[in-house]
């Protein structure tokens, strides 16, 4: 079978595609970059601007490929509220309609697409499972849900779509926000929380969300949503408090009034000088914890990373590129 990863070169299908090449499986990335990575020796690479209806449709889909999109614009960098339309939509809505669309020409009936839990908004229920509420809070969230409704309409028509909600997805390679904290941290300044810091915070590896994909090919990619997440994510305070012994830091954690903090990052970005982008900050205090069970159920997939090694990974592998040094390949995920 051919395997066709839509934003192959990017973050999540770097590490998918190397995992379906050592499958003995045929692989073409689809990607608009083309990186330096060694699955290329036996996997192909096909420039492709997803934003671009034709670009999309040269890549020459045939009727019996599995078919993964990966791509995405995130909520790192921080955009200005202006911009964030046109930042997020031509390639996370309309980039996932081109592919559906060059899908449906030739009949390809299988789609892994990832999506993100940005689309439920405010917790509702807690743990959240995958029939909470959707309320996106954004342009990001809202450009993702509403290629979930496209999903759906395939669907009627005899489409298999697999989507994943993931959680904040690091590993390595990938700081985003995560740098602003590193720096507090290496600088010895007071870290501010959101609130009191005992609400938990929840990750995703990168490999974990890789083997999500692979997975949901071998189960013959089911008309199901599944939530991405780690297990057991501990409270904020814990955390970024192991964080800081990690380093070494003299940093110490600062709750704040929640609310407090919303209004003046809200006033910030009304002035178009945003620090977070409000579907992170708006829900920092919240229990958003999503519930992975059924993932393990239908899938096998159970995650194998824990957020506080994932985090000082991260912290090493910032340490390590401020130093000039290359982490090691096999280290555990960093953001």
């Amino acid at each position: 079978m051919r395997h066709v990863i839509f934003g192959g070169d990017g973050f999540v299908g770097r590490h998918l595609a190397p995992k379906l090449v050592a499958e003995g499986e045929e692989v073409v990335v689809a990607d608009i970059a083309k990186s330096d990575l060694p699955h290329y020796r036996k996997a192909r690479h096909v420039n492709c601007d997803v934003t671009d209806r034709a670009s999309v449709q040269a890549v020459g889909l045939k009727a019996d490929d599995m078919v993964y999109n990966l791509s995405a614009k995130m909520l790192s960098p921080i955009q200005v509220r202006a911009k964030r339309h046109e930042f997020f939509w031509p390639v996370n809505y309309h980039g996932t309609e081109h592919i559906m669309q060059a899908m449906g020409k030739v009949g390809a009936p299988r789609l892994v697409h990832f999506t993100t839990d940005m689309i439920y908004g405010h917790t509702v229920t807690w743990p959240m499972t995958e029939d909470h509420p959707v309320a996106p809070l954004g342009e990001y969230g809202q450009s993702k849900w509403e290629t979930e409704k496209l999903a759906a309409e395939w669907r009627q028509r005899g489409m298999n779509i697999s989507l994943f909600r993931p959680r904040l997805i690091i590993g390595p390679g990938r700081l985003g926000i995560l740098a602003k904290l590193f720096k507090l941290i290496d600088w010895n300044l007071p870290v501010p929380m959101i609130g009191s810091g005992r609400n938990p915070y929840q990750f995703i590896s990168v490999f974990d969300c890789a083997e999500a994909a692979r997975l949901a090919w071998k189960a013959g990619v089911p008309n199901e949503a599944y939530n991405l997440g780690s297990l057991n994510p501990p409270p904020v305070r814990k955390l970024l408090g192991d964080l800081v012994r990690h380093a070494g830091s003299k940093s110490f954690l600062v709750p704040t009034p929640g609310w407090a903090v919303k209004r003046t990052l809200d006033m910030l970005d009304w002035m178009n000088m945003p620090i977070m982008d409000p579907e992170q900050y708006l829900i920092a205090d919240e229990d958003c914890v999503l519930d992975v069970s059924k993932g393990e159920r239908q899938l096998g997939w159970v995650p194998k990373y824990r957020d506080e090694d994932m985090l000082i990974a991260a912290y090493d592998e910032y340490r390590a590129s401020k130093a000039g040094e290359t982490p090691a390949a096999n280290h555990v995920p960093a953001e």
